[in-house]
């Protein structure tokens, strides 16, 4: 068997994104951020902070995971296999954090 006939069966196309679409998730991430940075020198009630901080934060790590990392162009059992995942390490990282942030809030002057 040569090497040639064995050329055909292991090419296979793989979806991508254009430039175009990268340099337009960067842009949108780009805008997030200024959005972010501008959020905190707002003076805004804590909750409601942290509710738009996270939220905008969760909707760029979905366009990191999406587009930079290629999620989007994977099969549906691996990106089914990776969101449990992440979402057991954020319940991991809550039940770790949260009694600490509820003391130092309180220990924080008003």
């Amino acid at each position: 068997m040569s090497a040639h006939g064995h050329t055909a069966e292991l090419t296979h196309e793989h979806a991508v994104g254009t430039t175009k679409l990268f340099a337009t998730v960067w842009v949108w991430l780009l805008l997030l951020t200024i959005v972010e940075v501008f959020l905190a020198y707002l003076r805004l009630e804590v909750h409601l902070m942290i509710t738009i901080l996270v939220g905008l934060s969760l909707i760029k790590a979905a366009l990191i995971i999406s587009y930079f990392m290629h999620m989007r162009f994977e099969r549906l059992g691996l990106f089914l296999l990776l969101i449990p995942a992440m979402v057991f390490c954020i319940c991991m990282m809550l039940i770790m954090f949260f009694p600490d942030s509820i003391r130092l809030m309180h220990l924080r002057p008003h």
